[in-house]
């Protein structure tokens, strides 16, 4: 193996390293950022030319957040950039970036570069319409507002919202979480820029409306030769949709290349060590799977080892119902016949959750899969007891569920964000300990040993007891979530998209511990996720949900292998990854 060092960077890379591009849109020489005397970026360079998606890969904390901050001028308060240049565009469209003041900075932002941050939740102003928010950039760059207005409906067309104009009238706080991440895209897209940088653009979409925001992605590149910088922990997206790679370590650029052969043949250590962390690598099917199933009466072997039998209602559908064997592991959780409505308006009823059951054996894994407004979360929280059906019936171990402090004990649910989830004025050890407290479990010192045990069991230092979630990574905040659920010694775990925000390697290891955890404590999970590589690392079983039905059930094997129903055939399709699969027969695929 060679090592090779970058010109201007001190960065080193294994193997050849390919020739740097030539102009366009973005070039980046020796870029270092510093958070007041600590730098963190340490000699970036990096090139984007026309039409060229480029994704800056690696783990949370390695600075590639950052590195797109500072591209644009948006670091926050004591972020501030050093060294090196950064020049967008070529010839006499050419401008430099670095040290630009806010005015000129307004004439560039925009209209010549388009940002997509990570968090909808709080990129969008919560007190302005949708349709005024896409609008705004348009108005600011000279359209007049009636045809922004217009334009504004057609782009929400575009970026794939059902019922444009209605929701361009919408609230932020009315719209799911990936349909505002579908307007942040818009947004950035609203002046066909010459340049999009994208922060996480689809980390909290599933994957088929993943699909149809990269898809957004590839075509405007296509069409206005517009190119695409994109920051992302998720390889198999960056497999699929980057030309290039750029993996990025500690600050240091370690490796880059062309996306097949850095992803599909690593050489970097680190890249090697990202690769094999994808979860379900090698196991979820990639499009081209056949979609035929098991020969009739054929037994299926896909189901994973010691997964009970999971009983579920299919909807739309002729997929038979899987009852329990006779000496089969008891329910713990059986759902029969939810309904769940919630008025729109006056005379308008939106029916979240239409006639779904299903049981979960004690101890076993069961996966809600489906698009982002399917049903899962609603249904997630009917069994928790945290909101009442409209129909319909939630047993836990043959005992109604209520919104009862005996409910509250027996189920515990993990949250999607950990971060806002958790008192950011609370330290650590009060976090973990509020559930003791609320339910009068011990004493004081009692308490205080309960909690040292939990952060024990889910690999945290005892130095973090005294810290503030604002003070922890993001692996680390779903760790003290994940302990605080485990407080009351809960029989079922509801994990809502527990590992959506976190990066492949992090997220590895939050799998690995629930996995242990479940077989140490007998757990029973509900696991709601739209990453099918991580339901089928986690999950048992599995129900696919579409529209507030569940159209498919059945052991996550035979469900993904040899889809039933269309709909799961979809999101199979949409898997992102099997690029890198195709232009390397060898199996080194990221799906």
């Amino acid at each position: 193996m060679t090592l090779t060092t970058r010109p201007g960077t001190g960065a080193t890379t294994t193997g050849p390293v390919d020739p740097a591009p030539s102009g366009g849109p973005l070039r980046v020489r020796g870029l270092r950022v510093a958070y007041g005397d600590r730098e963190v970026v340490h000699g970036v360079d990096l090139d984007v030319r026309p039409g060229e998606v480029v994704a800056l890969v690696g783990e949370s904390g390695s600075g590639k957040s950052t590195t797109a901050h500072a591209l644009i001028g948006l670091l926050p308060d004591g972020g501030h950039v050093t060294a090196g240049e950064v020049t967008l565009g070529e010839g006499p469209r050419s401008t430099p970036l670095t040290g630009l003041l806010p005015d000129a900075w307004r004439r560039v932002r925009g209209v010549r570069v388009g940002f997509v941050p990570q968090d909808p939740g709080t990129a969008l102003d919560p007190v302005v319409r949708v349709g005024e928010q896409v609008a705004e950039p348009l108005v600011v760059h000279g359209t007049p507002r009636r045809a922004a207005r217009e334009r504004a409906v057609e782009i929400l067309a575009e970026v794939g919202l059902d019922r444009p104009r209605e929701r361009a009238r919408q609230y932020p706080h009315q719209l799911s979480g990936g349909m505002r991440q579908r307007v942040l895209v818009g947004i950035a897209m609203a002046c066909e820029p010459e340049l999009v940088i994208a922060d996480e653009p689809t980390s909290a979409l599933d994957v088929t409306v993943q699909r149809r925001v990269l898809d957004l992605l590839a075509d405007l590149t296509g069409r206005a030769g517009t190119a695409v910088l994109l920051i992302t922990h998720d390889l198999a997206v960056a497999a699929d949709r980057a030309d290039r790679v750029v993996v990025l370590k500690d600050g240091v650029v370690v490796e880059e290349g062309p996306a097949a052969r850095v992803l599909g043949a690593p050489e970097h250590p680190y890249t090697r060590e990202l690769v094999a962390a994808v979860p379900g690598r090698n196991n979820v099917p990639s499009a081209s799977a056949p979609d035929a199933g098991p020969e009739p009466g054929a037994p299926d072997d896909t189901a994973p080892s010691g997964a009970g039998a999971v009983a579920g209602t299919a909807t739309g559908t002729a997929v038979a119902r899987t009852d329990p064997a006779p000496g089969a592991t008891p329910a713990l959780l059986e759902v029969r016949g939810l309904v769940k409505e919630f008025r729109l308006g006056r005379r308008e009823r939106l029916r979240a959750v239409d006639d779904v059951s299903f049981a979960v054996p004690r101890g076993s894994a069961f996966a809600l899969v489906g698009e982002s407004g399917s049903g899962k979360s609603t249904t997630a929280r009917l069994v928790l007891g945290l909101e009442r059906p409209d129909a319909g019936a939630v047993e836990l171990d043959g005992a109604p569920v209520g919104a009862d402090r005996a409910t509250r004990r027996r189920t515990q649910l993990v949250h999607q964000d950990p971060y806002s989830s958790l008192d950011p004025r609370f330290t650590v050890a009060a976090v973990v300990e509020e559930p003791l407290r609320a339910h009068r479990v011990g004493d004081r010192a009692e308490r205080r040993e309960r909690v040292a045990q939990l952060l024990q069991q889910v690999h945290l230092s005892p130095d973090l007891a005294r810290r503030r979630p604002a003070e922890l990574s993001g692996g680390q905040r779903q760790r003290v979530a994940i302990a605080r659920a485990l407080a009351l010694d809960p029989e079922l775990l509801v994990l809502d998209e527990p590992t959506s925000a976190l990066d492949v390697s992090v997220q590895a290891r939050v799998l690995e511990l629930l996995a242990r955890l479940r077989a140490e404590r007998g757990l029973t999970y509900l696991f709601i996720s739209h990453d099918l590589g991580v339901v089928r690392q986690v999950a048992d079983h599995v129900g696919v949900m579409s529209d507030g039905r569940l159209v498919e059930t059945g052991p996550v094997g035979r469900v993904f292998d040899h889809p039933a129903h269309p709909y799961t055939a979809e999101l199979i399709a949409a898997i992102p990854g099997a690029r890198t699969a195709a232009q390397h027969p060898d199996g080194k695929d990221l799906t």
